[in-house]
Parts: structure tokens; C-alpha cells; sequence
């Protein structure tokens, strides 16, 4: 049987792919932790319903993980980003989730992580040459509320 390699962006062919890595994984967790999968999105929006920033993650088995968490420029420093951040963390703590992990550079929201509890667990240097890539979590105890 012979076999090649192809470079593509396929959705299809994508999805085979991460549904065949969810089910090996799946073989290895505890059954109370299977089929714990799920997108979760907030969005700030404004009067006339534009998008002005939001928080983009999900669950997965006993995590929460954000991937994007992003507010206009003109609104940073109002509480926003807080705002979007303790609604992920309510339903990180309703999922009985045990941790949120998230990255961040070291020019975008370190200091807002670090100041809302994250601590950071690894680093990676020359990210774009000169800066660094910060990866942190925020550990629950199991019935905590916010």
C-alpha cells in the first residue's frame, strides 16, 4: 500500500482527523468525564448589535480553555474584558470544570490574567523574536462559586 502526503485546507478531511484523536482520547478518560465537549461564546455587543469584543473557548473532559478573549481598543480599561472573563469562569464552575487554562503573548493581557487569579505555568521565548508566550491557568475547588 503506498501513501502521500498532501498539503490542503479540507473541512472534511480536518474533521476526520480531530473526531479520530477525540475518540482515542476518549478510550483514556474516566467515564464521568466522557462526552464533556462543548463551545462556549460570549459577546459584548453594542446598541445596534456590532460585535465589540468577546471570549471564545470550551470544555473539554474537566477543563475549560479559552481561546480568544478580545475587546475593541477604544473600550479596554472599562471592565469588559473582566466582565467576559468572570461569565467563562461561571460556567467553567457550573461544568464542575477543575481548572481554565489560556494563553497570551507578552505584549497583549498578562497582567489582566495574572490580576484575575491565572498563574502562569509555562513560557516559551523568541515568539516573533522579541517577545514571549505565556500559558496560565486558574485551578477550582470543586463547589466553589464565584
Amino acid at each position: 500500500m503506498k501513501f502521500r502526503i498532501t498539503e490542503e485546507v479540507n473541512e472534511s478531511k480536518k474533521s476526520h482527523v480531530n473526531q479520530k484523536l477525540y475518540e482515542y482520547n476518549l478510550s483514556h478518560f474516566p467515564e464521568d468525564l466522557r462526552g464533556r465537549y462543548r463551545e462556549v461564546n460570549f459577546f459584548l455587543l453594542d446598541e445596534d448589535e456590532n460585535v465589540r469584543g468577546g471570549i471564545l473557548g470550551e470544555i473539554c473532559w474537566n477543563w475549560l480553555e479559552i481561546h480568544t478573549l478580545m475587546v475593541d481598543e477604544d473600550l479596554r480599561g472599562l471592565g469588559y474584558g473582566t466582565k467576559l472573563l468572570l461569565e467563562m469562569e461561571q460556567i467553567a464552575i457550573e461544568s464542575k470544570c477543575d481548572f481554565i487554562k489560556v494563553d497570551t503573548l507578552s505584549f497583549q493581557a498578562l497582567d489582566f490574567y495574572q490580576s484575575n487569579g491565572y498563574t502562569v505555568y509555562g513560557t516559551l521565548d523568541n515568539v516573533g523574536r522579541d517577545f514571549k508566550h505565556f500559558y496560565l491557568k486558574k485551578d477550582f475547588l470543586r463547589g466553589e462559586s464565584l
